[in-house]
């Protein structure tokens, strides 16, 4: 499973989100690849696009990602909360691990409805 994390023009916090998967012990064997788009803001990091090959890798994503929100939640909590996976864009920023965790696993298998993955 193939996703994209948007920057949601915070660059800043998809940097510290990538950093934050690399120091966690259950998500830093996760692909992840920064990813970056010819124009404007040429060279600015636009998005990460992390693969998650298993279930222990979807929940590791799941847990890493609300505890780095959780961690930041001080500072207005912006930026990297735009997941993409094939053609469909989700606010992920209010959702708890399990509830990540779950939508993921149901976008991978396709059993996602329309109301959960406009969540």
């Amino acid at each position: 499973m193939r996703i994209h994390l948007q920057s949601d023009g915070d660059e800043r916090a998809l940097m510290e989100f990538q950093g934050w998967l690399a120091r966690d012990p259950k998500a830093r064997h996760l692909p992840v690849t920064p990813v970056s788009t010819p124009g404007p803001t040429m060279g600015a990091l636009d998005a990460l696009e992390i693969i998650l090959g298993s279930a222990g890798d979807i929940a590791n994503f799941a847990v890493g990602y609300a505890g780095w929100r959780l961690a930041r939640a001080h500072g207005g909590n912006r930026g990297a909360r735009t997941l993409t996976f094939g053609g469909t864009t989700v606010d992920i920023s209010h959702l708890s691990p399990e509830q990540l965790a779950d939508l993921l696993r149901r976008l991978e298998t396709g059993d996602a409805s329309d109301d959960v993955a406009q969540a």
